[in-house]
This record gives C-alpha cells, structure tokens and sequence, in this order.
C-alpha cells in the first residue's frame, strides 16, 4: 500500500498554506471576523482565482478543477490550521455537491460555474439544530428534522405560480451573507409527506436574514426567515433521491471536518510546543519538566492517530473501502460514481469515525493550549481560544462525538443481542 501524497496533492498543500501564511495571520484573521460577512472577502477572491477551491472538486465540464474529495479534505486541512474562516465549507462541502447531484442540467449549467469561481457562495439552510442529523452524522435522516408537516421547520406549498416556502432556519452556515440559499423544506403535509430541497436567491423577496453570535466566530453562522417566499424546486418533485444525497455528502462532510480539525490540532500543538520550550519556571523550561512532557506527547499520539483516520476517511470517501489504497488519491479521480457512493446509508462508515477521532484530537489539543499556556491562555488577546472554541463548536454543530460513535455501533448492530457460545 503507497499511502504518500501525489505531487499535485503536496503542490495544493504548499501552495494554500504559503497563501493562507501571508494572507491568514492572527490580525489579518480578527480583522475579518469583524467584519458584516464574517470573512475576508479578498482572501475568498484569492482563494478562488488563484487556487480555484471552490471548484476544486467539480467537474470540469462545469468550470472546476476535476479533482475529487481527497484534494479538497487535504486543502481543508491547511483552512483549519489557519482557522481561515471562508465560505469554503458551506459551499463546496455541503452546497455544490447537491446541487450536482440533484440538480436538472438547466439548474447545473448555470449555477455550478459561478459557484466553480467562487464568484456565487452558497449555503445549506436546515431547520433548527439538526445539521449533524441531516447529513446522517449522528443518527439516521429519515426522521421529521425537516418539519415533518408541523409547526414548526419550513413548510413548502405549491401554488399556481411556483413554489412558496415559510419558516425560519437557526444556525445556517454564512447563511447571512451566501448569495445563494438551499432550503431543505417539508412538502406534502401528512398525505405524501418527504423532504424537498429548493433554492432561494439571498436577496430574494421575503427572505429577511441575519447574522448570529455564535460560539466559533470562524465559523459564522446566520438566522434566514422566510416569509412566503417564492422558490426553485431543486431536481424534481418525487424527492426519494433527497435524503440518499445528503447521506452522500455527509460522508463528504465528515471526511472534510475530520481533515480540518486535524488541521487545526496540529497547530493548536504546534504553537503549544513552541511556547513551552520558551517559558520560563523556577529556573528552566516548563517544557524540560516530565509532567508537561508527558502531556505534550499524549497530545502528539491523538493527534498522528486522528491525521491517520482522517486520511483513510479522505481516501474512502472518493474510493470505498472494497479495496486498500494506494496513495491518498489524484486528481484524476472522480467522487461520482464511487464506492463510497455505492454503500448503504445504514453501514458505518469510516468519515464518521474519523471525524469522531479528530474532533476529540482537537478537544484534547486546545485544552493543553490553553492549561500549558498559563494565565495567557486564558485571555481573549491569545489565540488558544479560538482553537478551544472552534472544537467546541465543531462538536455542537456536527457530534458530539459520543454520538458519532454510537450511531456507528448502532449501524454496525454492535450492541444487538446475539448467541454467545459458552
């Protein structure tokens, strides 16, 4: 098994984090969490132009790059070690691949290239707290986390004229400033009641948003209502491909999240490391002390474990697990059409293990940022708290990782009671 990086994966890896280095520093980052969107809209710019993120993972045929989701986890990597916030993860992640998978050639033709150049953003609008559930990160999709025809969600009505949508959606990633809004809506009342996506310009009539304080200010996040707002049908009106696509791009997701947060506990360590080897206490290095070693090194060991997991995860996610990889991928190969795409909705997978692993990595690595950096640590002048929080609000909106796990042993039937030989 050669489990090394291609050359085009190490040039993306180089390339983005001297970008992100220059353009991405601490002040450049508080800059822009100050601003209306939550981001740099330059370094988006950047981004785009000179890297082509965005379409990094689409199609060539709609304006992208042609790789497939093993480059894009592997660029997310290098985000999260910057805590860049972008609408990165709202558009590429979770937005362009639906609109691939369930779009009509009319709808793909004209939206997948602007998002391709980063001059559209998108954004995933699902109904309350219920991200993780939607994308089957914790739990199966086929609940009522759309509405399921009671109050309460976005409800959808045919009209004479179209579609109108009504509701309100809490927590939507950039959903305050994304151009473009996919809804997730509940159609049909009790009768023929399914979950239908449709899309929604931003500036559209009746959509009234804003952004929220959220607990990761990297990751903004924003408040969309709807009120009787006129909307696109996403793909057609039988919706049974819906739920399977989410399920598809939630192991995308989960791959993608696993390799960011790897990102950003590597350098949440990274900077630990340095500090401690430059404090001074009772004389010498707090580093040169056995008890802080000792915590450093358990630190390092979840770390290069969840970089392991999350790399297999990137792998599998474009590949399947049928067979062992050889390299983590090219950008020759394609997301459709792949084995991951293939595997029942039900089995474990191994993204959401992974992710699992790499959040709980980068729980463990902030808190001993912020322990092992003493008093300053603690302040909001020092950056160990946006690593703290990032992996606080990864866990919110995507585990927590107790219920990662388990909903891979509940897929697994792990606990299901079986005859035991005695």
């Amino acid at each position: 098994m050669d489990a090394s990086f291609t050359p085009e994966q190490d040039e993306i890896r180089r390339t983005l984090r001297e970008l992100l280095h220059s353009r991405c520093g601490p002040r450049e980052l508080r800059t822009a969490l100050d601003t209306p969107a939550g981001h740099d809209p330059g370094l988006w710019t950047a981004l785009a132009e000179q890297l082509g993120l965005p379409g990094l993972a689409l199609p060539e045929a709609y304006g992208g790059v042609g790789c497939s989701a093993t480059e894009l986890a592997l660029a997310c990597e290098e985000t999260g070690r910057a805590l860049a916030p972008s609408p990165l993860l709202a558009t590429a992640v979770l937005a362009a691949p639906l609109i691939a998978a369930l779009g009509t050639d009319a709808q793909r033709t004209e939206l997948l290239p602007r998002l391709a150049s980063g001059r559209l953003t998108a954004a995933l609008a699902v109904p309350g707290t219920a991200l993780a559930a939607a994308l089957a990160l914790t739990g199966d999709n086929g609940g009522d986390w759309a509405g399921g025809g009671r109050a309460g969600g976005v409800q959808a009505r045919r009209t004479e004229d179209g579609w109108r949508l009504y509701g309100q959606v809490d927590q939507v990633l950039d959903g305050h400033s994304a151009g473009l809004l996919l809804v997730a809506a509940h159609a049909g009342g009790f009768a023929r009641s399914r979950t239908l996506l449709f899309l929604v310009p931003g500036d559209a009539a009746g959509v009234v948003r804003a952004r929220q304080t959220a607990l990761d200010a990297t990751r903004p996040q924003g408040r969309v209502q709807l009120r009787d707002v006129q909307a696109d049908l996403l793909g057609d009106e039988d919706g049974r491909q819906v739920l399977p696509a989410l399920v598809s791009v939630g192991d995308t997701a989960a791959a993608v999240l696993a390799c960011e947060a790897v990102g950003a506990a590597d350098r949440a360590l990274e900077r630990t490391v340095e500090y401690v080897g430059q404090r001074e206490q009772f004389g010498r290095t707090i580093g040169s002390f056995q008890a802080v070693k000792h915590r450093l090194a358990d630190a390092y060991v979840a770390v290069q474990a969840a970089r392991s997991a999350a790399y297999y995860a990137a792998w599998a996610v474009t590949q399947g697990a049928a067979t062992p990889p050889r390299g983590a991928g090219n950008c020759a190969t394609s997301h459709s059409g792949s084995a991951a795409d293939e595997r029942p909705a039900t089995a474990p997978s191994a993204e959401r293990l992974a992710l699992a692993q790499s959040l709980e990595a980068l729980r463990t690595a902030a808190a001993e940022g912020i322990q092992l950096h003493g008093g300053i640590g603690f302040t909001w002048e020092h950056e160990a708290h946006l690593y703290f929080k990032r992996a606080a609000g990864d866990e919110l909106l995507f585990g927590p990782v107790h219920r990662l796990r388990a909903h891979a042993a509940d897929a697994a039937r792990l606990f299901d009671a079986q005859e035991v030989a005695v």
